[in-house]
């Protein structure tokens, strides 16, 4: 009888340590679709001229306007996080696309990619210099092929057997970045300590979307030009699923920020994976990620969660920031 008494209460401890924490905490509100966008993490002085501020807000609210509409519609969180990019990346003002930083060897290299959270399928690109949109290239290595990742020569050849638009690598071009170069390069000539404080100031700028659709399905993108005057065959977070860009059926993120801290942490999935396993909240998860496992300076995040619920956060200071939700919510931002 004793051994069946302790076998029994052995059953019921198991069930019990098995339970979600929260098993009966009320579930929050359900909404219908939901989208946050990001146009890069770092140190942005307040000071900023006010027809450059006021260019921001207005192309954060267009960005998320995009995206909105698309999932409002009835569309497909995929092409709702597609599309917003392709925006940002068309508009300088971001280190994507058009607004790529520059090498130090002075090209535009460009990384990107997408993730499906229904499928845990993705896509991924890097160093690609002739395509004018690299998160839609990143998709089509997702729809289109068996691989998930492609690099430089590989994902211009892949390209090439797609549909996705070309342009010459002077298209990337602008003054701004180059000048951002040259400083960097300046910098460098002269202190060491100047140049890494120089490129902590002008490496984040990367672009990414995340969302979910009416059918309950989850997905993410990221896009950027990479970092100022960052060294030969250089691959930041962005295109590495994981780190910059992570979806699955409970939570899509998107990062920006200092690429390598964000891949040694695996940022993008140790926030979903906070979620699931310590049955967090979505911004219980963001602080411990943004708070407890990065150091201040380091990055900044966006993430929408599977009941519709988005979280911004940063520990840089400011992130160009924006989302909306089908129950009206909405914050359009910079600072902190």
């Amino acid at each position: 009888m004793k051994n069946i008494f302790f076998a029994l209460l052995s059953l019921l401890v198991l069930s019990s340590c098995t339970q979600p924490q929260n098993a009966n905490a009320p579930q929050p509100d359900q909404k219908e679709w939901s989208i946050a966008l990001h146009g890069g993490a770092g140190y942005v002085s307040k000071d900023m001229p006010e027809d450059r501020k006021q260019a921001y807000m207005e192309s954060l609210e267009e960005a998320l306007n995009i995206g909105a509409e698309i999932l409002e519609n009835g569309g497909s969180a995929l092409d709702a996080i597609e599309k917003t990019v392709n925006y940002l990346e068309d508009n300088e003002l971001y280190n994507a696309g058009k607004g790529a930083v520059f090498t130090s060897e002075g090209k535009n290299e460009l990384d990107a990619a997408i993730m499906d959270g229904a499928t845990l399928n993705a896509g991924a690109i890097t160093g690609v210099t002739t395509v004018k949109n690299p998160v839609s290239l990143a998709r089509k290595v997702m729809t289109d092929s068996k691989h998930v990742f492609f690099s430089a020569d590989g994902a211009e050849t892949f390209a090439d057997e797609t549909d996705v638009e070309r342009v010459d690598p002077e298209y990337f071009y602008t003054e701004r970045r180059f000048q951002s170069l040259k400083r960097a390069q300046a910098a460098k000539q002269e202190s060491n300590l100047i140049e890494t404080n120089q490129q902590k100031a002008w490496k984040y700028g990367t672009v990414g979307a995340v969302a979910l659709d009416k059918n309950g399905k989850l997905a993410a993108a990221t896009s950027t030009g990479g970092m100022t005057n960052k060294k030969y065959g250089r691959v930041g977070d962005v295109p590495i699923i994981g780190s910059g860009t992570y979806a699955n059926d409970l939570v899509a993120v998107s990062a920006t920020g200092w690429g390598e801290k964000i891949m040694l942490n695996v940022s993008a999935h140790t926030l979903a994976a906070y979620m699931e396993f310590k049955n967090a909240t979505l911004q219980q998860s963001m602080d411990y990620l943004v708070d407890d496992v990065l150091e201040p300076g380091d990055a900044g995040f966006i993430a929408v969660d599977k009941y519709g619920n988005f979280s911004m956060k940063t520990n840089t200071g400011s992130m160009f920031r924006a989302a909306t939700d089908s129950d009206g919510n909405k914050e359009v931002g910079i600072w902190e």
